[in-house]
């Protein structure tokens, strides 16, 4: 069986086992590209879930939707406070496209909603292509099935097998599947050594566990439930690769080459070797088969670009220079440049309308107060202002200077369709300067980077210095700042303007910790011929990964700041 059809066996058993109890589970979150693939898992959905309620939800949904509210015109109509059935007061199945759009505030709506148990679940639909675009943790750490299909072939993805009868039959039975003593403790040694830190983590594992030996027909749970328990839960949320637990005895290093790796060893061996393993080695053999090969690479990816808080091409989601989406109506006193929203005020006002007429005995008039206004809310995006503060000191600065033009340039080309500005701080001698200030003007940029001087020492705490003014002078103006360096030494010049390594090391740190305490992205490229000692120390101060770079071409530094700073 090729790989594909493994894993399209392993999604079939994932949705009969949460057609059973989806309120149990949580949900599923599905990270798939809109294709045939998911058209046939979704149809798989409508099959397995027969007889649940499904209800589309998008990633902005309002509060009336979700909570209900008052009916406007019936309220109106009636001359009494009508109101609307929210979704979340129903038991039902809820299915999110767009998963990875949703918004802070309604992942903690939605998961107060499942924690409530109240009958819900949410099949979380994830079309996101890049590690910034994801499921809120706070909704995935709920959803107990976790499913990544983007390298899904259709070829080896026919239809689902899903029997309605088979599992009305595995339903009833469910409610007597008992577990073995030691399960709760084997899920939870597989989950600590995968670096599963969440408490749900296990609880969802014996959940989808007792569903699928109801699905077998058993009353009681085996050790094949609980791999594939391991395998749909505690394997896709690893943080770290497993170790095997060492012997009460010390052993002999094994050679160099011989293997010690289940995979490398002969399958005869390999099966005399499981025979003898206690559960939990076999429940950890079966997460490492499901674990990617470039975990720590992808995990190491996802951390850099959460560290960005504001990752996203058009800047952060706050206060800044633009107007997005519509936000929920406020409260408050017109004036200014604030709209009133129409409609949220008369639903506000309505009902009081009996009161009030009642009051003033007019009975014909729609009564409306000061504490009714509501004004118009949209959400605001910045600019993003990528600052590049380039190290100009030393005999290599022409060439630094020189990668430093083309990368600006070149990101410079497509600043108009992302809304980014360029700036640019070199730091040599005894100072930095500011020799371009955040632009999008591609004929400016290249006037002003015509000739840049070069040499000297590397006073990289004045360099940073200049940076952290110059990002809060663009976050002033509504744009949101990252900082790119670019450097291939260490400090040698304090911020004094003297000749003091260790003074020196001393400001350089000091600066960055003042940039990291402001939490903005960015990144630290080591442009040396070999990685510079001590560099990787100061990309940890400004919290920003480091990325040695040698013998970097202008293609290259932009690839890297285009990979770093601005997700797609």
């Amino acid at each position: 069986m090729s790989a594909g059809e493994d894993r399209w066996q392993r999604v079939n058993l994932a949705l009969a086992c949460l057609a059973l109890d989806p309120a149990a589970m949580g949900g599923i979150w599905l990270r798939a590209r809109v294709g045939p693939v998911r058209d046939r898992v979704q149809k798989g959905l409508e099959t397995a879930l027969q007889g649940h309620i499904l209800r589309r939800l998008h990633p902005g949904v309002g509060d009336d939707a979700l909570f209900g509210g008052v009916d406007l015109s019936a309220t109106l109509a009636e001359g009494r406070v009508v109101r609307t059935r929210g979704i979340l007061g129903t038991p039902s199945v809820l299915i999110m496209p767009m998963a990875e759009r949703i918004k802070s505030g309604l992942a903690a709506r939605l998961a107060a909603a499942l924690d409530a148990q109240n009958g819900l679940s949410l099949i979380a639909l994830d079309e996101g292509a890049d590690a910034d675009e994801t499921l809120p943790s706070a909704l995935a750490d709920r959803l107990a099935i976790h499913l990544d299909l983007a390298e899904q072939g259709l070829s080896d993805a026919p239809d689902l097998a899903l029997d309605p009868v088979a599992l009305a039959e595995a339903r009833a039975l469910l409610p007597r599947v008992t577990l073995p003593d030691s399960a709760i403790a084997e899920l939870c040694e597989v989950a600590a050594r995968l670096g599963v830190t969440s408490l749900r983590a296990p609880l969802l594992a014996l959940a989808v566990a007792r569903a699928s030996a109801a699905l077998s027909g058993e009353d009681r749970v085996e050790t094949a439930d609980l791999t594939l328990a391991v395998e749909l839960v505690l394997a896709p949320r690893a943080t770290q690769f497993p170790q095997s637990e060492p012997d009460s005895a010390p052993e002999e290093a094994p050679e160099p080459d011989q293997p010690d790796t289940p995979e490398d060893q002969p399958d005869d061996v390999d099966d005399k070797d499981r025979a003898d393993m206690p559960p939990a080695e076999l429940l950890l053999e079966a997460a490492k088969a499901m674990l990617p090969p470039d975990l720590l690479a992808r995990l190491s990816a996802g951390r850099a670009v959460r560290a960005s808080q504001s990752a996203s091409g058009t800047g952060a989601a706050k206060k800044g220079n633009h107007r997005g989406r519509p936000l929920p109506s406020r409260a408050g006193r017109p004036g200014g440049d604030a709209r009133v929203d129409l409609v949220a005020t008369l639903r506000a006002a309505a009902p009081w309308q009996p009161m009030r007429r009642q009051m003033t005995g007019q009975q014909d008039r729609l009564h409306i107060r000061m504490s009714d206004i509501r004004l118009r809310q949209f959400e605001e995006t910045s600019d993003r202002a990528i600052i590049f503060v380039v190290d100009a000191s030393g005999s290599a600065a022409l060439a630094r200077l020189g990668e430093a033009k083309g990368a600006i340039e070149l990101l410079l080309s497509e600043a108009y369709a992302r809304r980014d500005h360029v700036a640019l701080v070199a730091f040599r001698g005894e100072t930095a300067e500011v020799l371009l200030p955040p632009t999008r003007s591609l004929v400016q940029t290249k006037r002003r980077l015509s000739q840049l001087p070069g040499g000297g020492g590397t006073p990289l705490a004045a360099g940073l210095k200049a940076a952290l003014e110059l990002a809060l002078f663009t976050q002033g103006k509504g744009m949101t700042p990252s900082i790119a360096l670019l450097t291939d030494g260490r400090a040698n010049v304090d911020l004094a303007g003297m000749a003091n390594r260790a003074q020196a090391a001393e400001d350089a740190t000091a600066m960055a910790r003042a940039i990291r305490a402001r939490g903005w992205p960015g990144i630290v490229i080591d442009t040396g011929l070999r990685p510079t000692r001590g560099l990787d120390a100061l990309a940890r101060d400004l919290g920003m990964p480091y990325l040695p770079l040698p013998r970097a071409d202008a293609r290259s530094l932009s690839a890297a700041v285009d990979a770093s700073l601005i997700p797609a």
